[in-house]
């Protein structure tokens, strides 16, 4: 199994048994506050009652599209992004789905049978949804699929109302974290400079 297809993982920053709590209002509601737009601003927009949020119980930062309106994020990732850096994962995730992108997200752990929420439906049945306990993971994707996962986010929240520096601060904010709390992401995924640069020739 490769690394991601979301953007980056970077090494726990917790160790012992995962927790399953739920998750709190302020949370849920976070998710659908930020998923939403950007959900009606794809090619292929899914009606929000088929789109289907999944959380695991990782302190690693990351996010990933499980194939069929099915996203994944880690606590990770929502414990430590700002709500700009979070819309930036998110639509990449989204682009990927968009554009068709094949490889998925899987689930490494105890807890599968907990489940999943529907967008729409995350704030009244947010109580009732823990955390996955395990990892996520995926498939690689192609490094052409990434840099057109890239574009196509970028477009994603511009047409959301984002800044379209967003996703070239969101791979900044994670090279910048990987740098100081990682042990050489990067050495083994050199492509992610890369692909910020071609975000700037792009403009």
């Amino acid at each position: 199994m490769g690394a991601l297809c979301a953007l980056i993982s970077l090494p726990a920053q917790t160790s012992g048994e995962p927790s399953t709590r739920a998750l709190n209002p302020h949370e849920a509601q976070r998710l659908q506050r930020l998923l939403a737009p950007l959900v009606r601003a794809m090619n292929h927009p899914r009606p929000l009652d088929r789109v289907k949020i999944g959380i695991t119980d990782d302190s690693h930062i990351n996010a990933a599209s499980g194939g069929g309106g099915a996203f994944y994020v880690t606590t990770g990732l929502l414990q430590r992004a700002t709500d700009r850096q979070l819309a930036g994962v998110l639509a990449h995730e989204l682009a990927h789905d968009d554009l068709g992108h094949v490889a998925k997200a899987q689930v490494l752990g105890v807890g599968l049978s907990i489940g999943m929420a529907i967008l729409d439906q995350l704030l009244p049945g947010s109580g009732a949804l823990a955390p996955i306990a395990g990892n996520l993971v995926a498939r690689a994707y192609s490094r052409n699929e990434e840099y057109a996962a890239d574009r196509h986010g970028v477009d994603i929240l511009t047409r959301a109302g984002y800044p379209a520096a967003t996703m070239i601060d969101t791979l900044t904010w994670l090279m910048r974290i990987d740098g100081t709390d990682g042990d050489g992401f990067f050495a083994t995924h050199p492509a992610t400079a890369d692909r910020i640069q071609a975000l700037r020739d792009r403009r």
